[in-house]
């Protein structure tokens, strides 16, 4: 089975739009989607959101990856936090369905036809989203209490389903629930807990249905989880992960890996040019070089084989100092990959 190219989803702004400009034209957008108008039809949204979003998922396609996610450039824990809030300010913890919604998702369904037609293929659609227990231990603390977490988990299934997409255009390919603290989080609850969380968020059919986590020790706790297809961890950045779980482990529970094998930590990336003398690097600089991002692919790939159905960069990219740099490190991921 061939091994596709994705990415995490973070990515920096365009150079000349300011972030809280960006927050308040998403917040806007998605009171508009909420309400059932078009957000285009503001002309600071247009500008500061939807033109940004197309045109950074457009070149995020350009750099060849074979699903690609929505560029996520409003904080991750927000997208839904938000929501959340409101829900927990009226009393619940469960978002209604018709508030549970990405504004990046429905902008890039309403340009599919275009994007389509101008890159000659179908759109393989990749939609992340923080987890129920992510959130949770943003918003309630690191102590388990079955009934709120399970709202937080129905919450994360509205947002997941109203994400799904498939038209002619395009398709929402995978679907990646964020769990990066599982394993190394302070959460009080039960690995069959953790399980049966998991598993609700996990209620929907359709796409293939990923779990990003940093640490590959958060990993065999969530080997019965069921609907969920694709496990994943950094590589890249944690060259002993790739010890921490066998090929074999994978073959007993059924489950595929997706490896990161290019690094994505900018801050380490930054201190260790730095301490070189090179103080203030060039993009080639803080890119990995082909050869290193390829040796790691391959050595996944044969330890891994038909099992590893996903790679491509460790985590996002939104901390990168601008999209032009971010490309690279795209592209010259796809190229390792593609050449291997």
């Amino acid at each position: 089975m061939d091994t596709l190219i994705d990415d995490i989803g973070s990515f920096p702004l365009p150079e000349g739009v300011k972030r809280d400009d960006y927050a308040k034209a998403y917040e806007l957008a998605r009171e508009a989607i909420i309400r059932g108008q078009k957000p285009s039809d503001d002309g600071f949204v247009e500008r500061t959101f939807c033109s940004v979003v197309i045109e950074s998922f457009k070149k995020k396609l350009a750099a060849g990856l074979d699903v690609t996610n929505y560029p996520q450039i409003y904080s991750g824990m927000r997208q839904v936090g938000d929501a959340i809030h409101e829900a927990m300010a009226e009393g619940s913890f469960v978002v209604s369905n018709e508030r549970a919604v990405l504004p990046e998702v429905y902008v890039l369904n309403q340009e599919a036809k275009r994007l389509s037609e101008e890159f000659g293929k179908k759109i393989r659609l990749r939609v992340s989203m923080f987890g129920p227990i992510a959130q949770y231990l943003a918003e309630v603390g690191a102590t388990a209490y079955p009934d709120v977490l399970e709202g937080f988990a129905q919450t994360i299934n509205r947002f997941a389903k109203n994400s799904i997409l498939n038209s002619k255009y395009i398709e929402t390919t995978v679907v990646s629930i964020d769990e990066p603290g599982l394993g190394h989080s302070p959460f009080t609850g039960s690995a069959e807990l953790v399980r049966e969380t998991l598993e609700r968020a996990y209620d929907f059919s359709g796409p293939t249905k990923q779990i990003h986590l940093h640490f590959a020790s958060g990993i065999h706790d969530l080997l019965a989880v069921k609907g969920l297809d694709v496990l994943s961890f950094e590589y890249g950045g944690s060259p002993n992960h790739i010890n921490e779980v066998s090929k074999n482990v994978l073959d007993k529970a059924d489950k595929q890996i997706r490896v990161g094998i290019t690094r994505t930590d900018i801050d380490t990336i930054w201190a260790e040019l730095y301490e070189k003398g090179i103080t203030q690097p060039t993009a080639e600089q803080l890119v990995e070089p082909l050869e290193t991002i390829q040796n790691r692919y391959r050595f996944a790939k044969a330890k891994y084989g038909e099992r590893m159905t996903f790679t491509g960069p460790d985590c996002g990219m939104g901390s990168w100092p601008n999209q032009e740099t971010a490309m690279l490190l795209l592209k010259r991921t796809v190229e390792a990959v593609k050449t291997a």
